[in-house]
């Protein structure tokens, strides 16, 4: 296997490119703050005309998600654009793409907290119920507290699937970094969903819906001119592979652990070169963190 690339910053390879689709989680913050460089990553974008779309696995909605962003000094006018899997799942409920979709039914449970009740309180017609007993599907948006675990949610999704309830992920996410701890998210229950039996399917990424959605808010930019940039092979780097751009993998995510590498600093190339083959999805190079 040839040796992936490992870069300090940003500006070794801009120029390759007009376009950059940035996740949150993991690149822009740690759900608490921005990483250091960040903000300075972003403003000399910016500065050199460069588009900027924000894809984010969060559960939630598009002001939402802004709002995060702006209260941890991450000003609007830094980026162009942006996009969330709670958008996605939300525009999916309200016009419904397919048949399954259309078959859901009105009466949702939702497993999720109470932050992210934007996905569907806006719906008309929808309506959260308060067990699966009473459901035609469940919307899943993750778990309640950081400290929970999967077990925690065990009696609720045997009781999903005691309904043969259809389940929509709102996040496809397994885990995620939460001011240096490692949380669980939908994907993770939505995984165990399966594996018990339920059906499910997901908004966000990798799925290539979203990846649509971003080419048309970066402008319709040649793919060539478009790079994403992830800390997670698995959603990340996989949907750039399949959306047919580049993917620049930030070691300093998900992965840190994995890699035994220390936040700021490159990991031992040979631990980062099994991961990469390992997964099966190949960025087209390696950056400690978002920063220029």
């Amino acid at each position: 296997m040839t040796a992936l690339p490992l870069i300090d910053g940003l500006s070794s390879i801009v120029d390759r490119y007009d376009g950059f689709i940035l996740d949150l989680w993991g690149v822009i913050h740690d759900g608490v703050r921005p990483y250091p460089g960040v903000v300075h990553c972003l403003t000399e974008l910016h500065n050199r005309g460069k588009r900027v779309c924000l894809l984010s696995n969060a559960p939630r909605r598009i002001p939402a998600a802004v709002a995060k962003l702006e209260a941890m000094g991450v000003d609007g006018d830094l980026y162009d654009a942006a996009y969330t899997s709670g958008e996605a799942t939300h525009e999916a409920l309200r016009d419904p793409p397919d048949e399954w979709h259309r078959g859901l039914g009105r009466n949702l449970f939702h497993i999720g907290p109470p932050r992210d009740n934007d996905v569907y309180d806006s719906l008309p017609g929808h309506r959260r119920v308060q067990t699966p007993d009473q459901a035609d599907f469940v919307l899943n948006t993750g778990i309640d507290d950081f400290d929970e675990t999967l077990a925690d949610y065990e009696p609720a999704l045997q009781a999903c699937l005691a309904r043969k309830l259809p389940m929509i992920c709102a996040n496809p996410d397994l885990v995620v970094v939460v001011d240096d701890k490692m949380v669980i998210c939908a994907g993770e229950l939505a995984r165990r969903y399966e594996e018990l039996g339920g059906e499910v399917r997901y908004h966000g990424k990798p799925h290539a819906p979203v990846y649509r959605r971003c080419f048309q808010l970066l402008g319709d930019l040649p793919p060539s001119r478009i790079l994403a940039v992830g800390d997670s092979l698995r959603t990340d780097i996989a949907g750039a592979n399949a959306a047919g751009i580049d993917g620049l993998l930030v070691t300093g995510g998900i992965h840190r652990e994995e890699l035994g590498s220390n936040w700021g600093e490159h990991p031992d190339a040979e631990k980062l070169g099994a991961l990469v083959e390992a997964s099966g999805h190949r960025p087209v190079a390696a950056i400690p963190g978002l920063r220029w």
